[in-house]
């Protein structure tokens, strides 16, 4: 089926800006039909190169919206400069999402040896997509389903029987209607297919908010006081390579700590909890004499506070 654009590759092109404006932060808009263009590109197409290449356009556009993050992730923690960080971003949007080229390949194999047409030829797409995004490893996972849960879209509450995994496929699958009714979009089939995925997606909204008012109520419950301290990505590794700043980083989270106290005083907090490395130093039972630890166990002990936090840890066998 052909559609009306100067060139046909703007297909792929248009599938990635729908997708990748359909993940977090936007609203999962085009989530149900992103993949259209692009499986409309595929449809027109006699050479699995043209397939391949149609999808790394896709996963390319869709990476770079989406993942722009890592050019930063890049300059900030790899130290490299801007330039060398967003080269690094253009080859890991070439081949963070595989998925997409992959059930391609798939497709097109399929159709080669002739084992569907019409509708099933549709169908194979969105089941190859969707398998593909399951199936294969990712540095960081394209997940559908996590943008309904930012959107607070009551579907997203399905995740609870079919987890975020089983989500992101649904939506995927979504497509494969959606493209039939495109393709009828001039008949009543078209406007009736429509009129169907749309009750259908409005009752799993409904059965998502009656799976939260289902949900049983815990019997129990506890107050943590999360801190994040503004710890300096130099002053972190000098931290890790033992080159000093651990009472700076120590002194920070212990501001920050007193400043959440402060502002939630009214409240009961059951314990505090620093994430990650947040102690800058060894906490094994045979360094809980040093320095540091007695820093923090007075602090403790002064607030009448427990503390989880992540440290660093030293193993007795290997060294």
């Amino acid at each position: 089926m052909k559609i009306s654009l100067a060139s046909p590759w703007l297909l792929p092109i248009l599938s990635g800006i729908f997708i990748g404006t359909s993940y977090i932060p936007f609203p999962p808009w085009a989530s149900a039909f992103g993949f259209i263009p692009l499986w409309i590109f595929w449809e027109q197409q006699t050479r699995l190169k043209n397939v391949i290449l149609g999808g790394f356009v896709t996963i390319f556009v869709f990476t770079l919206i989406g993942f722009n993050w890592v050019t930063f992730l890049l300059h900030e923690f790899a130290h490299v400069p801007w330039v060398i960080a967003g080269l690094g971003m253009l080859l890991f949007a070439l081949f963070a999402h595989l998925f997409v080229p992959v059930a391609g390949i798939l497709w097109f194999i399929g159709r080669k040896q002739k084992l569907y047409t019409g509708w099933l030829s549709i169908f194979a797409m969105g089941l190859f997509t969707a398998l593909a995004l399951w199936a294969m490893p990712m540095l960081f996972k394209w997940n559908f389903g996590y943008t309904w849960y930012f959107a607070k879209i009551p579907v997203y509450h399905l995740a609870e029987y079919i987890g975020f995994s089983g989500l992101s496929m649904l939506t995927v699958l979504t497509n494969v209607p959606l493209y039939y009714a495109w393709q009828h979009r001039a008949d009543k089939k078209g406007r009736s297919i429509l009129v169907r995925v749309i009750m259908v997606f409005a009752l799993l909204n409904a059965f998502g908010l009656s799976i939260k008012a289902w949900q049983p109520k815990p019997d129990a419950s506890f107050n943590t006081l999360l801190v994040q301290a503004n710890i300096g990505n130099a002053e972190k590794m000098a931290a890790e390579l033992g080159r000093g700043f651990y009472q700076q980083i120590l002194h920070k989270y212990f501001a920050a700590t007193d400043k959440g106290l402060t502002k939630y005083a009214d409240q009961p907090i059951d314990f505090i909890l620093w994430s990650e490395t947040a102690f800058p130093s060894l906490l094994n039972p045979e360094y809980q004499e040093s320095y540091l630890y007695q820093q923090l166990i007075q602090y403790l002990n002064k607030r009448q506070v427990a503390l989880i936090t992540g440290a660093y840890g030293k193993d007795p066998d290997s060294g």
